[in-house]
């Protein structure tokens, strides 16, 4: 079992920077593919990127390509999302999802799945 905890989100000015973490629990956390999704009000969660278990394959949407990075350190249990340039519609809750066999942009396949945390781009 994996259990997930987000932080690292807030309040930033377009243009701005934030770093968000995703802190695992359990023994098998390196073995984990693992996820950020991101949901804004009204809408459904979408992906935003991916990193097999390993770290040797990201995956992006194509509206965050260019402007986040997903890495993870598999010592510190944590995945992280870099975000740069952000925009007014990244404003949304960002979840972090761990899955021991999937790794893509598909939200079901998901099993594990943190409680979000707030990131709001002011313009």
């Amino acid at each position: 079992q994996v259990q997930l905890v987000e932080s690292g989100g807030g309040l930033v000015q377009a243009g701005g920077s934030l770093r968000l973490s995703c802190a695992a629990s359990g023994r098998t956390f390196s073995s984990y593919a693992m996820a950020w999704f991101r949901q804004a009000p009204g809408k459904e969660r979408e992906f935003v990127a991916a990193i097999r278990w390993s770290g040797g394959n990201t995956y992006y949407a194509d509206s965050v390509k260019g402007r986040f990075t997903i890495s993870r350190d598999n010592a510190k249990n944590t995945v992280y999302l870099q975000m740069n340039s952000l925009k007014p519609e990244d404003t949304a809750v960002y979840y972090c999802a761990a899955d021991p066999y999937y790794t893509g942009s598909n939200v079901y396949e998901y099993d594990y799945w943190g409680q979000g945390t707030q990131v709001t781009v002011s313009s």
